[in-house]
């Protein structure tokens, strides 16, 4: 199945959507190209908002828009949006609750090159922190699709964070399991709990068959809704297995990890490793550098699950 990369998905399901609701509005930080925005803006040019490098802005001036009854769609780099506009984020769209679905994209490492500036590790943490805030993180373009399909039904105000890349598909076409804020379960196992989100979901389920290779049967959890975050399936998967791992691209600090760490401690206590980003600036390289150099790759992710039950 051919790569799409996330960004351009959420893209065509607006557009579709757009082309019969006009209170679909579309914004961008002078990040329409990078965003995969430019066909909505050559489309709909009244339904888009150009603000230029001034997130804080992008997300204020939504926030006014969804107070008017307008849909609207902040796209901006995932680095800046939850950094530079956090406070717009948390006052002007969550605590006003406002319907306004902020886009962060080239997410986590996307932007390897660049460094640590560029870098969005401690997102899903900030994010997630925010009462009223969801946070959702799909693995594949396929999802994305289904997510942005649900996102476009409802009226609360959410982060989504997508890399900047295609990236290989997780699901089948016509065969995308999606219900909101509910984890999806891959493949089922007793051994090891694999939990992970975002582009790490691959790597996991690839990860997967090398411990069936070895005769370790894994369990793997495609937690595309980090907040609202699917306690059930994460107790499921925990109570089944002997020891559990999340995989995230972000820091080891607030995000997947610490959030399945609480559930399992507390419901189904079992052993809990987080793979994830180191505590430090990272090193410079593409994304997949960056993964397999700290392990966030199926050969690494099945050798910690094979110390964790040997």
């Amino acid at each position: 199945m051919s790569k799409t990369a996330n960004k351009q998905m959420i893209c065509e399901v607006l557009m579709e959507a757009a082309a019969s609701d006009r209170d679909i509005v579309a914004l961008c930080s002078d990040s329409r190209g990078s965003g995969s925005f430019t066909p909505f803006a050559d489309a709909y040019p009244d339904q888009f908002v150009e603000t230029g490098i001034a997130e804080q802005n992008l997300v204020s001036i939504s926030a006014g828009l969804a107070r008017c009854g307008k849909k609207p769609y902040a796209v901006s780099p995932a680095c800046f949006l939850s950094a530079r506009s956090y406070e717009q984020a948390k006052v002007d769209v969550a605590y006003s609750n406002t319907n306004v679905k902020l886009i962060g994209i080239s997410g986590g490492v996307s932007y390897g090159a660049l460094g640590m500036s560029h870098h969005s590790a401690q997102d899903i943490a900030a994010m997630a922190a925010i009462p009223n805030m969801r946070v959702y993180i799909p693995s594949d373009h396929l999802q994305t699709r289904e997510l942005t399909k649900a996102l476009l039904k409802d009226s609360k105000p959410a982060y989504i964070r997508v890399g900047r890349n295609a990236v290989d598909p997780v699901y089948e076409e016509g065969n995308v399991p999606f219900r909101m804020d509910q984890a999806n379960v891959l493949c089922e196992g007793t051994d090891v709990a694999i939990i992970a989100c975002g582009e790490m979901v691959k790597p996991s389920l690839d990860a997967a068959k090398l411990l069936g290779e070895k005769g370790i049967s894994a369990t793997v959890v495609d937690m595309y809704c980090v907040k609202p975050l699917d306690k059930a399936a994460v107790v499921k998967a925990a109570e089944n297995a002997r020891a559990v791992i999340t995989v995230e691209e972000h820091s080891p600090f607030g995000g997947l990890g610490s959030m399945v760490s609480q559930v399992v401690g507390s419901e189904c206590p079992r052993k809990v490793i987080n793979l994830s980003l180191p505590d430090e600036p990272v090193i410079t390289g593409t994304s997949q550098e960056v993964f397999d150099y700290y392990g966030l790759n199926a050969q690494g992710i099945a050798e910690k699950a094979m110390e964790l039950v040997k």
